[in-house]
């Protein structure tokens, strides 16, 4: 399910309550508070026999102004073998960063899991700088350094600076001296 809804304590206390109310397990959730409202993405468990109810009790919590967009679980289907990559963006704000940079992706079907991007002043020039940390997964047929060309190309064409990293070599604990 998603919720969103003006920031306010309280907010994930609503929907805890009612999923346990009625007999639902948490398992897994990404949520957030940006620019005054709050969202997230959550998956439960219910039984079958409780979730009519729990559906209308969530409906219920707009009275407190909280949206709430509730789905059953799609079977999962098998995914390609794909390796797990991470992808950083830093550089002088300005309008098409993310849609340049996230075509390329998109073109060598790598799939974005998890995206935060934020918009800071500058250390010492106080410019405002964008930046952005991706969690990517990376199909194994993907030729890895033609990805690596074309998004080297597109940060010298935004003056940014882009970065693509193995999760496996950032995780790996430090060789002894």
């Amino acid at each position: 399910m998603t919720i969103i809804g003006q920031d306010r304590a309280g907010l994930v206390d609503s929907v805890a309550r009612l999923v346990a109310e009625h007999g639902g397990n948490w398992l897994e959730s990404r949520m957030s508070r940006l620019g005054g409202q709050f969202a997230g993405i959550l998956r439960i468990e219910v039984p079958s026999a409780n979730e009519s109810a729990l559906l209308a009790a969530l409906k219920g919590l707009s009275s407190e102004g909280l949206t709430v967009v509730a789905q059953a679980d799609s079977p999962v289907q098998k995914r390609a073998a794909s390796r797990p990559n991470t992808l950083e963006i830093v550089g002088q704000d300005r309008p098409g960063i993310v849609r340049q940079i996230f075509r390329v992706l998109a073109s060598f079907g790598v799939n974005v899991e998890e995206l935060h991007t934020e918009c800071a002043s500058a250390p010492m020039s106080g410019e405002t700088l964008f930046k952005a940390r991706a969690r990517l997964s990376i199909p194994a047929e993907c030729d890895t350094d033609q990805l690596r060309q074309t998004l080297e190309k597109i940060a010298a064409d935004l003056i940014v600076d882009v970065t693509l990293g193995d999760v496996e070599s950032q995780t790996a604990a430090p060789r002894p001296s």
